[in-house]
């Protein structure tokens, strides 16, 4: 058995819908401020009213900041990246390449809305940052943190959560394969924090436990995109999270009320809203072998497909798997 080396992360919400103490500020949007080791790692920014203020009041030093994830291209996601941006110190972004597509919700008057990315573009972001890297695949962003890259859709009862397209006449819908989430492996298992989970939140956590060779599921935070779901979708969302017997689970942002109070009671411990101010530490792990873990057998779930073959394998300096994408392949796929 090797030995794991051991190193305390601290999430901590910058922006949230709602504040969760004295001059924080809330608005409709989700921010991570994530600390791992002499790491600073940003996941989304809000829609950038209520960034910058937040992280002052929250002892958050934004100028530190190594490296910012997109977890898709929405406005309540990518509107503070500007001001993140700002910092002497010069930060590699990571998103998908469809984030910087046109995004367009409709309106229940059949009109359309403008829900993409504000104020900085590809090129822009590019002028800024030290490095705008592509996470079409699972990419480990620094050791041991990883994103999920496109997720694949395999239950039967997700969906996106909304009426979304990728043109003004709504014609053509968004199925948003820039929706992607972070992970970590800690002591209990891996840790899961969601921008929006528009792929799904069951399918989320379904592809990290393929990732991880099947590692159990210790804490979920994040927006679970249930505000507008019907009744069904949250009790089988519930049935499918009872299977995963997960130790943490913090839903925010986009999960909606209704969600929120049945995942409450349906997870009277280990359920409590994030807002903003919210902090959870952990005990984060270097990856170990899948052969010397101790992993759970695959959720079997209705509706869920099998993607067993989708393994992550890490040893303490190398990923050892075709599905995450090396750091020579990410600086290939930028040059090209």
């Amino acid at each position: 058995m090797k030995t794991q080396m051991s190193r305390t992360i601290r999430v901590t919400i910058l922006v949230e819908n709602t504040a969760g103490g004295r001059d924080l500020l809330g608005e409709h949007g989700l921010s991570f401020w994530i600390e791992a080791g002499p790491k600073r790692v940003l996941l989304d920014t809000g829609q950038g009213n209520v960034l910058l203020g937040n992280a002052r009041k929250l002892g958050v030093g934004l100028e530190l900041v190594d490296v910012i994830v997109l977890s898709h291209g929405h406005y309540d996601h990518t509107g503070g990246l500007r001001d993140a941006l700002r910092a002497e110190r010069r930060t590699k972004v990571y998103a998908h390449p469809a984030a910087f597509r046109p995004k367009y919700a409709r309106n229940m008057n059949g009109t359309a809305r403008d829900i993409g990315m504000p104020f900085l573009d590809e090129t822009k972001i590019r002028e800024r940052a030290d490095e705008l890297i592509w996470t079409n695949r699972p990419t480990e962003i620094w050791d041991g943190l990883f994103v999920t890259g496109e997720i694949p859709r395999v239950t039967d009862f997700e969906d996106t959560g909304g009426a979304f397209f990728l043109d003004e006449q709504c014609q053509e819908p968004d199925p948003l394969i820039d929706d992607q989430a972070m992970f970590f492996e800690a002591t209990g298992g891996t840790v899961v924090l969601l921008g929006c989970a528009h792929a799904g939140v069951i399918n989320t956590l379904a592809y990290v436990r393929q990732l991880t060779n099947n590692r159990p599921i210790h804490a979920v935070m994040g927006g679970m995109h249930l505000v507008n779901a019907s009744p069904e979708r949250i009790s089988r969302t519930i049935e499918a999270l009872q299977c995963l017997n997960i130790v943490h689970l913090i839903p925010a942002h986009c999960t909606g009320a209704a969600a929120v109070t049945k995942l409450q009671k349906a997870f009277p411990r280990q359920c409590r809203s994030g807002t903003v101010g919210t902090t959870m530490e952990f005990e984060g792990h270097n990856w170990i072998p899948p052969e010397e873990t101790t992993s759970l057998a695959p959720c079997r779930l209705a509706g869920l497909g099998d993607h067993s073959e989708l393994t992550l394998s890490r040893s303490r300096r190398a990923v050892t798997t075709a599905s995450i994408a090396s750091s020579d392949a990410r600086r290939t796929r930028q040059s090209s």
